[in-house]
């Protein structure tokens, strides 16, 4: 099976370097932010899906979480695997596949990692399996950008010099995704990779969810947890359970 563009990109040290500034004060003020709002039982069970090298994993950890974390990256969950203890744990593991069934009191997926399959089918597929892994009263958590605000101010073309390397960066929409396009040179080699991400609205989610058997139960628009406004609301955040 060819592999897919995340399969690629998500396991170059490159990726790593540009988004090296990815802000840890912010996660974790959204951590808190979000438990208080749960209010998850002392020992509840999460599952950071896309958990990237652990961030939100690490800080739920901290606040006493029985926590796993699962990536497709094998060099991010190498790096996060540093921080394990017994009541944290970090695989390298696709999301759509199954996991653990009836296991979780929460699962997060967190800072737009969702969104990357070609059809509408998979991300259901997915969402059916995030389901699967939650106990009857879990909560799936899903933190995804806001589409129209992000296609309304989208800067079409920059450039970022970090660590020596200078990336240029094209963005556009196209059959539905939003796609970032990131050219650079490093040792006299030209690097070419690119995102594509789906443009998914509230719309689109609620959708999705309805077909995996979820329902969502509350909106919010950033991560100090204000109400979302598809006008000028930074993230959309969804509270999901059973249907």
């Amino acid at each position: 099976m060819q592999r897919k563009w995340f399969q690629y990109w998500f396991n170059s040290p490159y990726y790593h370097i540009l988004y090296q500034q990815r802000n840890d004060a912010e996660a974790e003020f959204f951590i808190d932010k979000l438990t208080h709002f749960l209010h998850p039982k002392a020992d509840a069970k999460m599952l950071d899906i896309a958990c990237g090298k652990g961030r939100h994993s690490i800080y739920l950890n901290k606040k006493g979480f029985d926590v796993t974390g699962i990536d497709l990256s094998e060099q991010s969950i190498k790096y996060a695997k540093q921080f394990e203890n017994h009541k944290l744990h970090f695989l390298v593991h696709d999301m759509r596949r199954l996991f653990y069934i009836n296991y979780f009191d929460v699962a997060l997926n967190l800072f737009t990692s969702f969104g990357y399959f070609d059809t509408e089918k998979e991300h259901v597929n997915a969402l059916k399996t995030f389901r699967k892994c939650l106990t009857a009263h879990g909560i799936l958590v899903l933190d995804y950008f806001n589409t129209e605000k992000i296609i309304r101010n989208l800067n079409s073309c920059e450039a970022k010099s970090l660590d020596g390397i200078t990336f240029n960066i094209t963005k556009n929409v196209e059959d539905g995704k939003i796609i970032k396009k990131i050219n650079f040179e490093d040792n006299h080699k030209v690097y070419n990779f690119e995102e594509r991400v789906q443009a998914f609205s509230f719309e689109d989610f609620q959708r999705m969810l309805t077909k995996a058997g979820m329902e969502i139960e509350k909106t919010f628009g950033s991560y100090s947890l204000d109400e979302f406004d598809r006008a000028t609301s930074d993230r959309l955040i969804l509270i999901c359970k059973k249907a």
